[in-house]
């Protein structure tokens, strides 16, 4: 993953896009949401075909989004040939299927996190797509908010100077004693998607992108509600899945790191990011760790010679996308597709990808390693 400036990535976007055309696997309540919310707006897609276990939703869908093909397999989805990428918007446990599918057709094909629920087999379709030499994306779109962007870039101009020290902290709300019918399945460690596997991933995906990766870590890992509650139902889970990840160590830079997420958080959620350098500091913020309507990531920074940290604004040309009403969690990903689209008009590739989801996975698999063990980890 490379870290050096993205500056190249804050022009506006081209208007000479060639027309994506999309394939969907999937229409939940996050697909509808988000990515075909997002692409519905986006002139450089089509929305092609869309396909479900359920074909009622899969033809509400394409009513209401104008999708010309409702198509009754996987297979036949990512064998159209009005679909030049496959979206998996399934839960983590089916991504697997769909994903095979999408490479044996030599279909770019798309993937939400988790890319698969265990590392061995994520491996296994990273090695298959490399051998089909069919390109995948990884949906960690975070990385691609303007605010951090822009925190990228004045890394890369030496803002700081040599960095020092970074450290994160994640917390939300969810994930706590009670949980909603929508997070049932958060309590079964099968399925990999704990707070600190969903969040823990979306957002050290974008802070390794900015800062380096990891060469040494150690970690704790905890949780502290062995019992939770289905508020809807009443119904009572026991749960081993973590609510709080601390993981520390030493970046390929040689700066040292630390990352705290936590579930179950009544006040005060959000991410913080904190960067010193020889030079100077960096701070950015959020009130949430999802990002609602309105919720922008607030930068701050210092030099050497000044009082105080002071807000930095983000420049006007890292906001790629017109105003509208949409979440600023989903804003980051119509910001992924169009980097997705000026990688195809340039040859390049930007986007986060498989690759990725294998590093991130491989890595909360050793922090848990060695919380259990008490040792640190050289990766």
């Amino acid at each position: 993953m490379s870290t050096s400036s993205t500056k190249a990535d804050s022009r506006a976007p081209s208007a000479n896009h060639t027309i994506i055309r999309v394939g969907l696997i999937g229409v939940g309540n996050w697909a509808l949401n988000g990515p075909v919310r997002v692409l519905s707006l986006m002139p450089q897609y089509e929305m092609a075909a869309v396909y479900s276990q359920r074909r009622d939703a899969a033809q509400s869908a394409a009513d209401t989004f104008g999708i010309r093909h409702v198509v009754g397999s996987i297979d036949e989805l990512v064998r159209h040939p009005d679909v030049d990428i496959v979206l998996v918007l399934t839960t983590g446990p089916q991504h697997e299927e769909a994903v095979r599918a999408a490479i044996a057709a030599g279909k770019t094909v798309y993937c939400e996190w988790p890319l698969t629920p265990d590392s061995k087999t994520s491996a296994e379709l990273v090695d298959l797509a490399a051998k089909a030499g069919v390109q995948t994306i990884l949906g960690t779109q975070r990385r691609f908010a303007p605010g951090l962007r822009y925190l990228k870039d004045l890394l890369g101009d030496g803002y700081v100077g040599r960095v020092r020290s970074v450290r994160m902290h994640v917390t939300v709300s969810g994930f706590g004693k009670n949980r909603s019918k929508a997070l049932r399945w958060s309590a079964f460690p099968e399925n990999f998607m704990g707070v600190t596997s969903i969040f823990g991933a979306h957002l050290m995906d974008p802070l390794f992108s900015i800062v380096g990766r990891p060469t040494e870590i150690s970690a704790v890992s905890v949780n502290q509600w062995p019992e939770i509650t289905i508020v809807e139902t009443g119904e009572e889970i026991s749960t081993k899945v973590p609510d709080q990840l601390l993981l520390q160590g030493i970046l390929a830079s040689g700066a040292v790191f630390a990352v705290h997420i936590e579930g179950g958080k009544h006040h005060g959620t959000g991410v913080q990011i904190d960067i010193t350098g020889d030079d100077g500091d960096l701070q950015i913020t959020n009130t949430s760790a999802f990002g609602d309507v309105g919720e922008e990531y607030n930068l701050f920074g210092a030099r050497v010679a000044d009082t105080r940290m002071a807000p930095l604004a983000v420049p006007a040309s890292y906001n790629w996308l017109p105003p509208s009403d949409l979440p600023s969690g989903v804003l980051e990903l119509a910001d992924l597709f169009e980097v997705h689209a000026r990688d195809l008009a340039s040859g390049s590739r930007t986007v986060p990808s498989f690759e990725d989801a294998l590093f991130m996975q491989r890595l909360l698999e050793q922090a848990a390693v060695s919380s259990a063990s008490g040792h640190r980890i050289k990766l």
